[in-house]
């Protein structure tokens, strides 16, 4: 029997994949954060599966869950929202099932950032703007970020950063970006991406925390930094060039 550990996507029910979607509609286990994983995700699951909220276990008990479902012989879902490979928690998942003689696989989902420039209508990696893309976070009460990563070194490149987990934040992040971008530098915050409560702030860098903290702004967002976000004197794509060998 195996662990499946999905990816739900960002939010909307009809952004997981298909082979997500297949996976969820068969096991009769289910693991699922309640606060990120859409209801509608699990209307689709069996009318007999155990769903199991994890929003208020520990690792322990999670890893309890697994290994139990297991030894019965039942596969599990696990749901993640957005893409596993990212700020999922599923590493020391892995570590834990591996000790346990415990197989998995991983099916990918659409990361938060992806919808949250979807609905920018932006491309993050804009020809003679911007070819790099950051994705990081910032640490105040989590875990700690490691030696050389921290934000002003990412800023100092230009490249456009995507923040994760720091909207809370916003008030302190923004003059430190504002360093190196410059306070009119353009910047977006899309919270709740691709859901039916989905907002979008946009605005500099100068301008946006207000912009945050009228809205209300506190959780599940990403600050999207960087010229891409207004650029619109730029060079066609080399890809579809008629210059380009063939």
């Amino acid at each position: 029997m195996t662990v499946h550990f999905i990816g739900a996507g960002p939010g909307a029910a009809d952004l997981m994949t298909l082979r997500g979607a297949r996976l969820l509609a068969a096991c009769p286990v289910v693991l699922y954060a309640g606060a990120l994983v859409p209801r509608e995700l699990l209307d689709t699951a069996r009318a007999d599966a155990r769903l199991v909220d994890t929003a208020d276990l520990d690792l322990d008990a999670i890893t309890g869950e697994l290994v139990a479902a297991h030894e019965a012989g039942h596969d599990v879902a696990r749901l993640h929202s957005g893409d596993p490979s990212v700020w999922s928690a599923v590493a020391e998942q892995m570590r834990r099932l591996d000790a346990a003689g415990v197989p998995y696989d991983v099916v990918p989902g659409v990361p938060a950032f992806a919808a949250a420039a979807a609905s920018l209508k932006r491309e993050l990696t804009v020809p003679g703007v911007g070819q790099t893309v950051v994705l990081t976070r910032t640490s105040a009460r989590s875990t700690p970020m490691p030696p050389g990563e921290e934000l002003a070194a990412y800023a100092a490149t230009g490249a456009t950063i995507v923040l994760h987990l720091a909207v809370q934040r916003i008030a302190e992040l923004a003059p430190q970006l504002a360093e190196h971008y410059g306070a009119d530098g353009p910047v977006a915050v899309v919270a709740r991406a691709s859901r039916d409560d989905e907002l979008v702030l946009r605005g500099t860098l100068a301008d946006i925390a207000d912009q945050v903290a009228a809205a209300g702004v506190v959780r599940t967002a990403v600050v999207v930094v960087g010229p891409v976000l207004t650029a619109a004197a730029f060079p066609d794509s080399h890809l579809y060039s008629t210059a380009r060998p063939r």
